[in-house]
């Protein structure tokens, strides 16, 4: 039997107890589904945090993946979301029960409403969300999620959802890099004991030039993209970098044996301008 490596990763405890692990591995539609990446960062890189989207069509794929790799299930924290096209009460039940079927699992560790807005005409986002969120809240009580969530969800939306039902987000998953820092966003969360978790952590790849970031990773000896997932983590952000290359799945999850001294945090912390590299949902009701 070969030996797995498993990544030395610190977890973050959710308000329900359970423990997500701060660093994973996303997935995405673009630029492809890689399923020797995945079966690699699961047996030689330790990496057990996947996040995935019905969205991003590779559920099946993972699913292979997963079962390649020989990892328990119950060794892996699995990530899903389910996506707009499918809210509603019923839709979002039979959708969630469907990517569970196509991964080849009976249960996700965290399943996420995708976006704030619906794509379903005929009542409010604000009415479509809380329908949506009791399907999540059935879900959660059923053991189908082990916890449940939501994605690109601003102050208001969170409000709004805190009224209408009865389970708080445990994690609301938003775009997080030096460039975009919503630390109000990021205050409200912790007050209210959602985990925040970012996605996008080198802005698509914007952040390896800039100049203090090539600075602060000629100090340490390390990549610009090691200093942006050092950074996010450092600051308690569960941090899902993804990429289709072994090499950089390697790379990115080497970020556990160093710290950043608080000045190199500061710098880095000054670097937001407000920029989004993927959806804005400040104009969502």
């Amino acid at each position: 039997m070969s030996y797995v490596k498993v990544l030395n990763c610190p977890t973050i405890p959710l308000s329900n107890g359970l423990q997500i692990p701060i660093f994973g591995l996303g997935t995405s539609h673009y630029g492809g589904y890689s399923h020797d990446a995945i079966v690699y960062a699961l047996t030689e890189c330790g990496i057990r945090h996947i996040d995935t989207a019905k969205r991003y069509g590779c559920e099946e794929e993972l699913g292979k993946a997963i079962s390649d790799s020989k990892i328990p299930r119950s060794d892996l924290w699995l990530t899903n979301k389910l996506w707009p096209g499918d809210y509603g009460y019923k839709a979002a039940k039979k959708a969630c029960l469907t990517s569970c079927s196509q991964m080849g699992v009976q249960y996700f560790d965290l399943y996420l409403m995708h976006w704030p807005e619906s794509l379903q005409p005929g009542c409010s986002n604000r009415e479509m969300r809380a329908e949506t969120w009791r399907a999540l809240e059935e879900l959660y009580k059923e053991g189908v999620c082990r916890s449940i969530g939501v994605s690109n969800f601003l102050v208001h939306h969170l409000e709004q959802l805190k009224e209408d039902c009865s389970v708080v987000p445990h994690v609301n998953q938003v775009e997080y890099h030096p460039f975009q820092q919503p630390n109000k966003l990021i205050d409200y969360c912790r007050q209210e004991g959602i985990v925040f978790e970012g996605y996008s952590p080198l802005a698509k790849g914007q952040v390896l030039s800039d100049p203090t970031v090539l600075r602060i990773a000629e100090k340490y000896r390390r990549t610009p993209a090691q200093i942006c997932i050092r950074w996010s983590i450092q600051n308690g952000v569960v941090t899902i970098p993804k990429s289709t290359k072994r090499k950089r799945v390697e790379e990115n999850s080497q970020v556990f044996d160093f710290r950043l001294d608080d000045s190199d945090m500061a710098a880095l912390g000054g670097l937001h301008d407000e920029r989004h590299v993927t959806w804005d949902p400040t104009n969502v009701e």
